[in-house]
């Protein structure tokens, strides 16, 4: 009773004195693109709530692409305001970082959203049921799979138009994410982009089983990495006495200076540091992909809607790549000769793992899954390099990639049969034949993927392997190298495959998407062309936002 007392005249104490509670500091403007995600999708829940059924796909797309236009706007605004470099600082109150690499990355996510919207916004794919027009996302998802309800949902045209405000709500977290300053922020946002992803992997219209399997597979292993990381998060603070950043790299570089007397038993002790940074660390591994923390990739990329899957693989990996970045530089550069020689073991099994398990798929999906493993090796060699040319080519390989990726999951929607998409690879036999001009672009991906040159793709893992070699990594470019050349094997098998293999008769076709679709496609296949072709504006771009504020 005495404390529960104590706690109450403290209380009524605090109350009665306003000016004792300082009122927090809030920079909104600098805050702006993640804020107008984020409000607008609170308004895409009033839209589900209060619009007739009939006019809410029309008012959530609208919503959805005038939002995150007006956040890369805002992003774009600051970085010319000088947020970027000059201005570059610590806001609300020490949880965010304002600095060039968290506005690269929040403007990649951002414009990768923006075309991930109108791949969620297709209508024209699937044969039009009970005279209405429907996309990939379930009609009823509350429903059991093949159940009364679900029947009648989809004899009534429904629609499930909430996935634009899921979508807005887990590109909110992504925003934050690599923005974050500190360990409690980090993990908010990393719940903030999980959830609504964990909720959209269950909704594919068809095969919906296999779907929501993905998504409890998922939901799992996620949240296993969210506890590992959660705590490595406790450890930490037991070790520094802060969950900041700046504060947990200062008693790293300083010792405990300033003992904190509740948590004099356990400041400064390197086992807690060390054993809290590797938990964190695989948390974050989990997020990127990277083995041994990938098992979940192939399985829900593959059982996921397409449409998410695109976006999952490419907006996600540019948010998860940032947060480790900024962990590693900013909080842990002071235990460089730890932290390196493990990254070096994971980057290896990463690029060899990837490459070599991708040769056994015959899922066009998976085979994408095992692709996008091989890529977070490729990128963990840039986070290794330890130097601004080792940030700056991590951020152009993330703007690279993920267009590419939306791109190939787009042109993936397209090739269907009568169970819907068909991602057999040896349904795709003769493609080039049929539809020349989809297997035309399907390819551009698919030598980006390899890095051939000419590609975005050879100008990102260029940039790179230079930055790794520079920092005396050379051992690890050979394996990159290595990888590279086992990964173009199946790359070029599925083209020779395309163009030199005969159609069968039986084959998928290929459908006719909306202009939706058909802008995603060319906005992939424009930017995989113009980095590949004019890439130093934009490698010039990354080298100026390659510096973190601490």
């Amino acid at each position: 009773m005495s404390s529960v007392a104590s706690v109450h005249s403290l209380w009524t104490v605090a109350a009665g004195a306003p000016g004792k509670i300082p009122a927090p500091h809030i920079e909104y403007a600098q805050l702006s693109p993640t804020l107008i995600v984020l409000g607008a999708a609170v308004i895409g829940i009033v839209i589900e709530a209060f619009v007739p059924r009939r006019h809410r796909y029309y008012s959530q797309l609208l919503l959805a692409l005038v939002a995150l236009a007006a956040a890369f706007a805002a992003v774009i605004g600051l970085a010319a305001a000088g947020f970027g470099s000059a201005k570059a600082h610590i806001a609300a109150m020490g949880a965010l970082a304002v600095d060039g690499p968290a506005l690269f990355l929040q403007g990649t996510i951002l414009l990768v959203s923006l075309v991930a919207v109108f791949t969620f916004a297709e209508r024209r794919l699937d044969p039009a049921a009970h005279g209405n027009r429907v996309d990939s996302f379930a009609a009823q998802p509350a429903a059991v799979p093949g159940g009364a309800a679900e029947q009648a949902a989809v004899k009534a045209g429904f629609t499930t138009t909430e996935v634009f405000p899921i979508a807005l709500f887990a590109v909110g977290g992504m925003l934050v994410f690599p923005a974050a300053n500190d360990l409690l922020t980090l993990f908010i946002a990393l719940e903030v982009f999980s959830l609504p992803l964990y909720i959209l992997c269950a909704l594919a219209r068809r095969q919906r089983l296999l779907s929501q399997e993905s998504a409890v597979k998922y939901f799992l292993l996620g949240a296993f990495s969210s506890a590992f990381l959660l705590f490595g998060v406790a450890l930490l603070y037991g070790y520094a006495g802060t969950v900041t950043y700046a504060g947990i790299a200062e008693v790293i570089s300083d010792g405990a200076k300033q003992i904190d007397p509740a948590l004099a038993g356990t400041m400064g002790n390197d086992a807690l540091l060390l054993i809290g940074a590797a938990l964190v660390l695989m948390g974050l591994l989990f997020k990127v992909g990277a083995v041994p923390f990938h098992m979940w990739t192939p399985d829900v990329y593959q059982g996921a809607p397409t449409p998410v899957t695109g976006f999952m693989a490419a907006a996600t990996k540019v948010a998860a790549f940032g947060a480790l970045l900024r962990l590693l530089y900013v909080v842990l550069p002071g235990m460089r000769w730890d932290w390196q020689p493990v990254m070096w073991g994971v980057a290896i099994i990463t690029m060899l793992g990837g490459a070599i398990v991708a040769i056994t798929q015959t899922d066009i999906k998976r085979l994408l899954a095992y692709s996008s493993i091989a890529h977070a090796g490729f990128i963990l060699a840039g986070v290794i390099a330890t130097s601004e040319e080792g940030i700056s080519s991590v951020l152009f390989y993330l703007g690279a990639y993920s267009f590419v990726t939306l791109g190939a999951f787009a042109v993936v929607t397209l090739v269907r049969d009568a169970g819907g998409e068909a991602t057999q690879l040896s349904k795709w036999a003769g493609l080039g034949r049929r539809s020349p001009l989809v297997a035309a672009v399907f390819a551009v991906f698919l030598l980006a993927f390899a890095g051939i040159p000419l590609t975005s793709g050879f100008a990102g893992k260029f940039a790179v392997f230079k930055a790794a070699a520079q920092s005396g990594a050379g051992w690890l470019v050979v394996v990159g190298v290595l990888s590279s050349a086992i990964a173009a094997f199946f790359y070029i098998r599925v083209i020779v495959l395309m163009f030199f293999k005969e159609p069968k008769a039986d084959g998928p076709t290929v459908a006719v998407p909306s202009p939706l679709t058909t802008t995603a496609i060319a906005i992939g296949v424009a930017v995989t062309l113009v980095l590949g072709l004019a890439p130093q504006y934009f490698l010039d771009l990354a080298g100026q936002a390659g510096v973190f504020v601490r």
